[in-house]
């Protein structure tokens, strides 16, 4: 029993040893910069799937910068981190047919996402930023926010980052006589 005792605390004395007055100077932090995806369909506000994306660049801000080819025929809209010049989505537009996005190549599915058990209800404390709104319609956030609230992935993008906004725009792959049970609300979270 005294051999373990001793082993024990030669080895807490040698742990002891070893380490630095700052733990940061031995094992840096990695500098982690991450913006999250979520897809939610248009028609039933039924949270579809998401992606998070990484970044080895971090910045003190985050604008989302928008490009637009108006679909005559064809078209498509992309999204970039302006400040890292990094695309976020890329997704085409066909008038009478269907478009598709091409970045993020996949969404994870819905059921891989967490959820809390809690009822409560949050929201990002600087409300929505629709970063794509050409017809400047009128739309009610809250209820596709319900979709996403209580996922953990976003509840942990919240506090990281409690003075965002959400930024969102609805994506409609098909225009003219569009299914419109083909679009989705991409919301887009940063940490």
């Amino acid at each position: 029993m005294k051999t373990k005792i001793f082993t024990l605390f030669a080895f807490l004395l040698l742990l002891g040893s070893c380490a630095t007055d700052d733990p940061g100077e031995s094992f840096p932090l990695p500098q982690e910069n991450h913006v999250l995806l979520l897809k939610v369909d248009y028609t039933t506000n039924v949270f579809e799937g998401g992606k998070e994306l990484s970044f080895a660049d971090t910045t003190a801000t985050f604008t989302v910068e928008t490009e637009y080819q108006t679909p005559s025929d064809f078209g498509g809209i992309q999204l970039y981190y302006q400040e890292l010049d990094e695309k976020i989505f890329d997704g085409t537009i066909h008038w009478m047919g269907l478009g598709a996005i091409s970045y993020p190549e996949n969404f994870d599915p819905a059921d891989s996402f967490e959820v809390v058990l809690t009822e409560d209800f949050v929201f990002p404390t600087e409300g929505f930023e629709n970063v794509f709104n050409p017809d400047n319609q009128t739309y009610d956030y809250q209820i596709v926010w319900s979709s996403v609230q209580s996922l953990v992935k976003v509840r942990q993008y919240l506090l990281s980052n409690p003075d965002a906004k959400a930024r969102i725009f609805l994506y409609t792959p098909s225009v003219g006589i569009g299914n419109q049970a083909e679009w989705d609300w991409i919301i887009i979270l940063k940490n």
